[in-house]
């Protein structure tokens, strides 16, 4: 039985329909990635899954139970930790104060282990906690019952390179022991390093949902290369080559470029390799690299045209306080 089912799962709000027959399920044991720009539906989803919403159409299922039947919901809510992107705690508490709380509502297996990981500052008020101390304090408490699966929306945000190295580490350590993750996220170095499987909602509408590495495979390897002489286009016009950028031309041909003779250049090949570096062997190269192709081209393939030139430039996906 999958940890997270949805089928058909639609919520209309008149004016916006924030999600429209999104259908998947996360299995247990994997660590799930949901992504997509603000408005896509992403909060929609999990304020469903956590019963903090109807839905207008289909059905949603965690760890096996209907999550309209609200005391089967909170009977796996018992099993479940959630950590929202805006952790809201009593500001006049300490983190220690907190901690107790939580421990009396629902257990305390781990938050020894979780504060020597984490280091939230215990003594202080939460008033005085930077945003970094807020979301290290929503980790111990999000997992310091040892719960079956786990809910996080934007875990990362605010927290040093140190503590994310940690928090990536805690992760992997968890899916070994079977517990099952979810999260969205817009930090796609994030959602490399981590995900088995992502999921990616655009207006509402799931896309695709994938293995990391299709997606991968999907976005190319970008080839950089630089000839001891001039190259012509028509000898780079081969299956397999994509958004060819030229840094130094020889131009001898119209004004469309036909003709023009490349010297160094930049492209996305979705090819096979092998047959790349066949294609090239005729010609002296003085340089040649051929790396993996970052995830945001697969991303803006998805979400091309339809986001603001301040999202399109920047280094992948961007969330505002409260999109979803």
């Amino acid at each position: 039985m999958a940890a997270i089912e949805l089928e058909g799962l639609t919520k209309d709000y008149g004016e916006v329909l924030a999600n429209d027959g999104v259908t998947f399920s996360v299995e247990r044991g994997e660590i799930f990635g949901y992504l997509g720009p603000n408005g896509a539906g992403k909060t929609t989803t999990i304020r469903t899954l956590l019963g903090l919403l109807a839905p207008t159409a289909g059905t949603a299922r965690v760890l096996g139970r209907d999550v309209t039947d609200e005391d089967a919901l909170l009977e796996a809510k018992r099993q479940l930790g959630y950590l929202p992107d805006a952790p809201a705690f009593d500001e006049t508490a300490t983190g220690r104060e907190v901690l107790e709380l939580h421990a009396a509502i629902k257990g305390d297996e781990r938050s020894e282990a979780l504060l020597e990981l984490f280091e939230p500052p215990l003594d202080r008020p939460v008033r005085d906690y930077s945003h970094g101390n807020v979301r290290k304090l929503g980790l111990v408490t999000t997992f310091m019952h040892d719960p079956e699966l786990v809910i996080l929306d934007e875990p990362t945000s605010g927290l040093d390179p140190l503590i994310q190295h940690r928090f990536a580490e805690f992760l992997r350590e968890e899916r070994e022991r079977g517990v099952t993750v979810f999260f969205s996220s817009h930090v796609l170095s994030e959602v490399r390093r981590l995900c088995d499987r992502v999921g990616i909602i655009r207006n509402g509408r799931l896309v695709t949902v994938e293995p990391v590495e299709s997606l991968l495979d999907r976005s190319g390897k970008v080839v950089r290369l630089r000839a001891a002489a001039s190259i012509s286009r028509e000898a780079l016009a081969i299956d397999g080559v994509h958004d060819l950028e030229t840094s130094v031309v020889r131009t001898g041909g119209d004004s469309d470029g036909e003709g023009s003779e490349i010297t160094e250049c930049t492209f996305t090949f979705t090819g096979d390799v092998n047959a790349l570096l066949a294609h090239l062997r005729e010609y002296r190269l003085l340089d040649l690299s051929i790396e993996e192709a970052p995830l945001e081209g697969v991303f803006m393939r998805f979400y091309g045209g339809e986001e603001s030139t301040d999202a399109e430039s920047k280094p992948g996906l961007t969330e505002r306080p409260g999109g979803g």
